[in-house]
């Protein structure tokens, strides 16, 4: 048996072995019988060749995995070692979770256990009745073939209880252990995990379920039996996989973006010509161009979390790109962004990812005035004027430096990314040739170099605390506390751009100049 395994691709570890040593010991010593598998995940990406710490056994009598754990432990101390903690989760349907399952540490890795489970699903509901049973009972309830897989850890084999899991693992298909519909429409969260594997491992989608994907019925269902906060953390899954475009091609492809993404009623303007088309060609065109650049798009920390973050946040920046500028009516007269509509609404995305997209948006337009002013050969008067008012004036070889300072100071960490977005999308195009992309990429190393040149990344970090407060600015100028102290903390940002190295005492001098003639004019 044990070479039957390895010939079809389960070849244990070290580490691995010694942890299903110790399992079958317990069941030797205190419960002999009892079958044990390693369920799921961890066996289809052993059979891919990729190393998984995610195991879940599952017992196939009625003891349950709180019981079989305290056997565990019993056996641990007989042969020397520490007992160690036992955690029960309870059952939680809305985080999938339909069976009480145990975990404890063995040889430092956590292990789930669980009982071999059918699921009987009540109309309008996806939360099912669970009864222990066989094991193929259990691989034939899974959502997809290539997770219905076992490696039976008593007789060190593999289990294709389908019939079909590795032979679809091998051929790259995505496909349904039980009919397609049936599987969808008692848990229509699995048409989103459909597509999430087909993107992660690259594989194709079976006809069946393209069709049952597709089905109205199914549809509604995802639309009244889902909670948003799971459809929001499949996609986000989706997007922090290897292959978000194919996810969102999928997506698009069968129908569901506005079942995923749902828009409010009656958007102003009204839903433009394909914008499920326009908006995955935008995330296209854009994930393409952040490989043609490179990881240096993410450079907004030196952990990965934080990198993870930021393309998180590029990936949705450019999905909705398309459809930032349409507004949904609240109440009587209130308009709302309908990509703020999205994120809250339709994924349940926290408020800090909602108003980090809406600044990209916003900082990306910005970002086209400096282009303009890179591609207009040094004729930046225009944009000087619009910098320029009666008590600050900025010196023309400086408007670079405070152009791209003020949209710096405002997005912060993400101005590589929205600069991506802004190089992508200005001018606007309807498609993008690997010769089309190759010229934005040049155009963003131009500005990001500019940038870069001129000192200012990290630039917010200075100007987050000013030379002058507005306690001290109503002392140097005696005026009162309002929209005036505003408006010279806004001068005094511009005027710390142009001077980098300005001292609080310069500072102060420069605010007192400006306003002496236009006190003694009101004195005269």
């Amino acid at each position: 048996m044990a070479a039957e395994a390895q010939q079809q691709g389960i070849v244990l570890t070290e580490l691995e072995q010694r942890i299903f040593d110790r399992l079958l010991g317990a069941v030797d010593r205190y419960c002999p019988g009892t079958q044990l598998r390693v369920a799921g995940g961890w066996v289809r990406d052993k059979l891919l060749g990729e190393e998984s710490d995610d195991i879940d056994v599952a017992l196939d009598n009625n003891m349950t995995g709180q019981d079989f754990c305290h056997q565990v432990n019993k056996y641990l101390e007989w042969i020397g070692e520490e007992q160690k903690t036992v955690c029960v989760s309870q059952r939680n349907p809305d985080k999938s979770k339909h069976l009480e399952t145990a975990k404890m540490k063995i040889c430092e890795v956590s292990i789930d256990f669980l009982n071999l489970r059918s699921e009987t699903y009540a109309e309008n509901s996806r939360i099912p009745i669970v009864e222990n049973c066989e094991a193929k009972v259990d691989a034939l309830r899974r959502d997809l073939t290539i997770n219905s897989l076992f490696y039976n850890i008593t007789t060190k084999s593999l289990e294709d209880l389908t019939g079909r899991g590795h032979q679809d693992l091998k051929n790259g298909l995505i496909a349904t252990p039980s009919p397609a519909k049936a599987t969808f429409l008692d848990d229509p969260l699995r048409v989103l995990r459909a597509i999430r594997f087909a993107a992660r491992f690259g594989f194709t989608l079976a006809e069946d379920l393209k069709k049952a994907a597709s089905d109205e019925e199914v549809k509604s269902g995802l639309r009244g039996k889902i909670s948003r906060e799971r459809i929001g953390i499949e996609v986000d899954h989706m997007m922090l996989g290897k292959d978000p475009v194919n996810a969102m091609c999928y997506i698009r492809d069968l129908g569901l973006l506005y079942v995923v993404f749902e828009f409010p009623e009656k958007p102003d303007p009204p839903v433009l010509d394909k914008p499920d088309w326009l908006c995955v060609s935008h995330i296209e065109a854009a994930w393409n161009l952040a490989q043609l650049i490179g990881s240096s798009v993410f450079k907004g920390g030196s952990a990965s979390k934080s990198q993870d973050e930021q393309r998180r946040l590029f990936l949705y920046s450019a999905l909705f790109y398309p459809v930032r500028n349409m507004v949904y009516m609240v109440k009587k007269s209130k308009k709302v962004s309908i990509v703020s509509y999205i994120i809250a609404n339709s994924l349940k995305f926290e408020a800090d990812a909602k108003t980090k997209i809406l600044n990209v948006h916003t900082a990306s337009e910005k970002f086209a005035e400096l282009i303009l002013v890179l591609e207009s050969n040094g004729n930046v008067e225009t944009f000087r004027e619009k910098l320029n008012d009666e008590y600050l004036e900025i010196p023309t070889d400086r408007v670079n430096r405070v152009l791209a300072g003020l949209v710096l100071y405002e997005i912060k960490e993400l101005w590589r990314v929205a600069l991506l977005i802004s190089t992508l999308s200005y001018p606007q195009v309807g498609s993008f040739s690997q010769a089309e992309l190759q010229r934005r990429k040049e155009k963003y190393v131009r500005v990001e170099l500019l940038i870069t040149d001129l000192g200012l990344d990290g630039v917010w970090n200075k100007l987050e605390k000013p030379l002058l407060d507005g306690s001290d600015i109503q002392r140097v100028l005696q005026i009162p506390k309002g929209r005036l102290v505003g408006n010279w903390l806004h001068r005094e940002l511009k005027w710390q751009l142009v001077h980098p190295r300005g001292t609080k005492e310069e500072c102060e001098q420069w605010m007192k100049q400006s306003l002496l003639p236009k006190r003694q004019k009101v004195e005269k």
